[in-house]
């Protein structure tokens, strides 16, 4: 039999059973300890899918260090490995950084997580913390035990003291390189940012508001060319966004009057986690592969 028969037949078995019969997903990839034995790709979106011939981060290199080593989440799709490469260097040449330290990219396989996120599946998601790297010989016990800084005061309306122009230019580097679809922050830091940017302001749109990313910015890669199966995100609205986050402000300042509940609407119902048939088809290939 074919080994295509046979992955064929595989998925058809884990189809078949009952959904109590089969583990969560979360569970499958998170056992995972390295990456599958095929060429990269990134399948499905970017909270629903996974990676295959996922590369690993080293733990310390010349402008960075990988964090929260015990999770095992410093793995990710070759083109992420070298952005993470690239913007470090960059970063390194900014006044008191020594390069960045690197939070969560994927699991060894991608997939949905045992904890935290509901992206970072297809390994072109990256959490870079905001604190500035005045070190890069942590250690493995370090590196579990410190905490990135808060960049935000007023709920997120405004940056903190701690915020630099260094801040600044790390965010821009990012997100004037092409391979970047989006970049998620805090919203008072976009709005500084967009009082804070002299010349083209074109990069300003990649940049994102969104709940909870002031101890770190959250880069999104864009899937790389001729990624079939890889599901981008759609892009980001025209214009820079600058309006859109000043209004993010306001409504943490003035928050708007609640809308009135519908006594009779539905309860929401909490999601659903996610199983392997769920997934798209090559996941399978990648859980299985040695």
């Amino acid at each position: 039999m074919t080994y295509a028969r046979v992955m064929a037949a595989l998925l058809g078995i884990v189809l078949a059973l009952p959904v109590g019969a089969e583990q969560l997903a979360k569970q499958l990839f998170g056992a995972k300890s390295s990456s599958s034995r095929q060429a990269p790709a990134s399948y499905g979106s970017y909270a629903k899918g996974c990676v295959a011939g996922a590369v690993q981060l080293p733990e310390t290199g010349p402008t960075w260090q990988a964090m929260r080593l015990s999770r095992n989440r410093n793995w990710g799709h070759p083109e992420t490995i070298d952005f993470i490469k690239k913007l470090s260097g960059f970063a390194a040449q900014q006044p008191g950084w020594n390069g960045l330290y690197i939070g969560d990219i994927s699991q060894p396989r991608g997939g949905p997580m045992t904890s935290g996120h509901r992206s970072h599946q297809i390994g072109l998601d990256i959490d870079i913390w905001m604190l500035p790297t005045s070190r890069l010989n942590l250690s493995q016990r370090k590196r579990e035990n410190i905490s990135s800084i808060s960049m935000q005061r007023a709920n997120g309306a405004y940056v903190n003291g701690s915020w630099s122009r260094a801040h600044h230019e790390i965010i821009r580097a990012a997100a004037r390189d092409p391979r970047v679809a989006r970049i998620f922050v805090f919203p008072g830091a976009k709005v500084q940012m967009c009082k804070d940017n002299k010349g083209s302001r074109r990069w300003l749109r990649k940049v994102r508001p969104w709940w909870g990313h002031h101890y770190h910015f959250h880069v999104r890669l864009s899937c790389p060319k001729g990624a079939a199966g890889c599901v981008n995100q759609n892009p980001p609205p025209r214009g820079d966004g600058c309006a859109e986050a000043q209004q993010w402000v306001n409504n943490i300042l003035n928050p708007p009057p609640p809308q009135p509940r519908d006594p009779n609407a539905p309860k929401p119902q909490p999601r659903r986690e996610y199983y392997l048939a769920d997934l798209p088809q090559q996941c399978t290939s990648v859980l299985r592969s040695n």
